[in-house]
């Protein structure tokens, strides 16, 4: 489930409802920081599509909606967006499944006290369809899973403090200097933040995106005892 997030929004993201299951290829808030031509710094709240899609990658071409922590700096999807496009994509948890006899059990992995989780994130921005607009997509870093979220799988986003959320977000082009720091910070800070987590299974309504109702708060709601 995402949630809004603290900074100016667009017009849309300030309108957009809680959503419980985001789908790939859906918008989602995200908080990005750029200057503006007076050099002053805006911190920002905007939807963007999830599955990240540069401006020079083909229409019909992969939209990746996670990137491997392990390889953002080099991978040549992800290197220009780590570089430039830095986001943060607030939730309050995420979804993993588990292989079962008779199908798939969905968990929900958040944090103990349900506070809000920073996930780090890439974005791109294309020009729309009308020539005037911008369309932004994202993907989610994701890293190797510890504790909570290792239970259930082998991969989970990466979370991120206050202190590096900062960081991760000003505005600007990383030096060649500052990419393995950036890196080495989102590792610490991300395995610290896994071991606070927790994982409950909640119901398989989830799992039938046919008759899924994204807004309805109990797909997040713990399975009764």
């Amino acid at each position: 489930m995402l949630h809004a997030y603290t900074a100016t929004s667009d017009d849309r993201a300030a309108e957009w409802e809680p959503t419980y299951s985001i789908a790939p290829r859906t918008k989602a808030p995200v908080v990005r920081e750029f200057v503006d031509d007076d050099g002053e710094m805006h911190r920002v709240l905007e939807l963007a599509r999830w599955g990240l899609h540069p401006s020079w990658a083909k229409d019909k071409g992969p939209r990746p909606i996670n990137a491997r922590l392990e390889t953002i700096a080099t991978n040549g999807m992800f290197r220009g967006p780590f570089s430039s496009g830095r986001a943060v994509v607030p939730m309050t948890g995420y979804y993993e499944w588990v292989a079962a006899d008779d199908g798939k059990d969905p968990y929900f992995i958040h944090h103990p006290n349900g506070g809000l989780l920073h996930a780090a994130g890439l974005t791109a921005a294309r020009k729309a369809e009308d020539g005037e607009s911008w369309d932004i997509t994202f993907t989610i870093v994701t890293r190797e899973a510890r504790d909570a979220g290792g239970e259930v799988h082998d991969r989970m986003p990466v979370f991120l403090t206050d202190d590096a959320l900062e960081e991760w977000l000003a505005p600007g082009k990383l030096e060649k200097d500052q990419k393995e720091p950036l890196l080495g910070l989102l590792e610490d800070v991300s395995t610290a933040i896994a071991g606070q987590l927790v994982t409950r299974p909640v119901d398989r309504q989830v799992n039938n995106v046919r008759t899924l109702d994204r807004s309805d708060p109990s797909l997040i709601e713990p399975l009764p005892r």
